[in-house]
């Protein structure tokens, strides 16, 4: 039997054998009719949780009705999401970055096991994208990666403002800048509704990622959470993926050295999150494709620095759609040579062709130009040294200054360096360290944005303060700081070595991260490590410490 388009389903749906399988399915609601048409799984990443994931079994309605109008038969299922945003700064943030891992294996086990003919997932906050894509890699059946759309700013005293305010905003109550009633008002009027953190943090940088890649359609997966025009184009991305289904268009014709490439010029020229380092590593990963943390290097080197969203900017993701959005960006792209245009999109069109369909908006002012950036270099740089053998990640977009040397102030964890800024403990120029928070240290790798923004909040600390850590920094974060520094300590890496009062150096120019002592006076430090006791000696994260791998690699398992 051939029925166009389904190509997997036929062994689960068709003939006389697959009566009782028909059976069940029918009970749950589906027609005769509808058995046998492709069927469409649809992973949704919905939550009452949070703002980033509330409003997805509205967009995966919406979805359903584009996939039917295109002939096709959906069926969702959910899997799981972790909220970066609430988590950061507890225990539960550990869970973050093992969800990616989560999400990957639980829709390839509901995709493997159901015969889907093809795939879309939901995603909205930071690791829902990324699984999702990594998932779509492992299956190589046509599908896409929708974004849920980005929350609209908040609003106060007239300004626009995101959630980074509040976090910035218990750094100044700390400080005695603002009192109460102000933090109050940035809390309560920061997120106004659905939709995932506003800026050019890591769900933007990743939805936007997902567009240059080609794995999910270009202009209509980032209109925002609750614009008018999110039902329309969320019914048109089913009808996309239908036709995916239809031209057997797979994941690894559209994931390419080439698209990978693209992306992360994208995420260079826009002043991306530091986690798509992680996130387009292990996407890499799951295609065969050979990408190291050096080529992150080499890319944002000779991508100028374009887009003025923040947190490096002033504008949010909902401008940046507006102004023109992932079209436009690809156009100055391909325009200035810094992408691909030949590489293939999940519409069947090549992602040149998709960039001759923008429509910059008349005047505006969010998406720069090659002739005028930002800034000549991009956003992202690695570091090496004898404190990063395997390097770390920084990210220079809103840096005024490209050295520090200054003494190491140690912490074994978050909360005790967030308890040090809390209380005045820390002066001009310290170098924060802050280590056993890595892929297995942690475990999980946990954002340090509490921190960050604490000090960026601290007039008197921002400008001089520099922070390391061999943990992740939400694409939020701004300042002098370095993250995913690896080996991390948990393994014995050099930064386990580093004592309080050791000098440590940056050098943005020459890419070095070092600290001031002998390789010799490090290695005689190591000798004897042993790691401190397992937090959780069973069960997830357990199992997530014994697979993951080096932050370098993309901490994947």
């Amino acid at each position: 039997m051939t029925i166009e388009g389904k190509r997997q389903s036929i062994s689960l749906t068709e003939g006389p054998s697959r009566a009782a399988a028909r059976s069940y399915l029918r009970g749950s609601g589906y027609s005769k009719e509808d058995l046998h048409k492709p069927i469409i799984g649809i992973a949704n990443t919905w939550t009452e949780i949070g703002t980033c994931n509330v409003h997805l079994r509205e967009v995966a309605e919406a979805l359903k009705e584009g996939i039917r109008e295109a002939g096709g038969t959906p069926m969702e299922f959910n899997t799981i999401t972790i909220s970066d945003g609430i988590t950061m700064g507890t225990q539960g943030m550990k869970a973050s970055l093992v969800s990616r891992e989560v999400i990957a294996d639980s829709i390839e086990l509901v995709a493997r096991g159901n015969l889907f003919d093809g795939l879309v997932g939901i995603g909205g906050c930071d690791k829902n994208m990324p699984g999702i894509i990594m998932a779509l890699c492992r299956l190589d059946i046509p599908g896409i990666m929708l974004y849920g759309g980005s929350i609209a700013p908040g609003k106060l005293n007239g300004v626009d403002i995101t959630i980074q305010n509040v976090f910035e905003g218990i750094g100044s109550y700390a400080a005695g800048k603002i009192d109460d009633a102000g933090l109050e008002a940035l809390e309560a009027n920061a997120c106004p509704g659905a939709g995932a953190c506003g800026g050019q943090f890591t769900a933007n940088t990743m939805a936007m990622s997902g567009e240059i890649l080609g794995i999910s359609p270009i202009q209509l997966s980032g209109v925002p959470a609750t614009s008018v025009d999110k039902h329309a184009a969320t019914r048109e991305a089913g009808r996309i993926l239908m036709d995916a289904v239809r031209a057997n268009r797979r994941p690894s014709q559209i994931i390419t050295r080439k698209s990978i490439e693209n992306t992360i010029a994208s995420v260079a020229a826009s002043g991306g999150s530091t986690n798509a380092v992680l996130h387009l590593i292990a996407i890499a990963r799951e295609m065969g494709i050979p990408l190291s943390i050096d080529d992150f290097d080499v890319i944002s080197k000779r991508t100028p620095f374009i887009c003025d969203l923040t947190p490096a900017g002033k504008f949010v993701a909902s401008d940046y759609q507006a102004a023109g959005g992932s079209r436009l960006l690809a156009k100055r792209l391909i325009d200035a040579g810094f992408a691909d245009g030949s590489t293939l999109t999940v519409s069947g069109k090549t992602l040149a062709e998709e960039a001759a369909l923008a429509e910059e908006t008349p005047g505006q002012v969010v998406i720069g130009t090659f002739e005028n950036p930002i800034k000549p270099n991009g956003g992202l740089v690695i570091l090496k040294g004898n404190l990063a053998p395997e390097g770390c990640v920084m990210k220079i977009a809103a840096a005024n200054r490209y050295e520090h040397r200054g003494p190491a102030r140690v912490f074994d964890c978050e909360e005790d360096c967030f308890e040090a800024v809390q209380t005045g403990k820390i002066k001009p120029n310290d170098v924060l360290v802050i280590r056993y928070e890595g892929p297995k240290g942690g475990p999980g790798m946990r954002e340090m944005l509490q921190v960050t923004a604490a000090v960026s909040g601290n007039p008197e600390l921002s400008p001089t303060v520099a922070l390391l850590t061999d943990g992740r920094f939400s694409g939020a974060t701004r300042g002098f700081t370095a993250g995913h520094v690896a080996p991390e300590a948990f393994v014995g890496g050099p930064i386990a070595a580093v004592r309080e009062g050791d000098i440590i150096h940056f050098d943005i120019v020459n890419r070095k991260l070092n600290v001031e002592i002998s390789d010799e006076e490090i290695a005689a430090r190591l000798k004897g490590f042993t790691p401190p006791a397992l937090r959780w000696p069973k069960g997830v994260f357990r199992k997530y410490v014994d697979r993951v791998t080096s932050a370098s690699e993309g901490a994947t398992t």
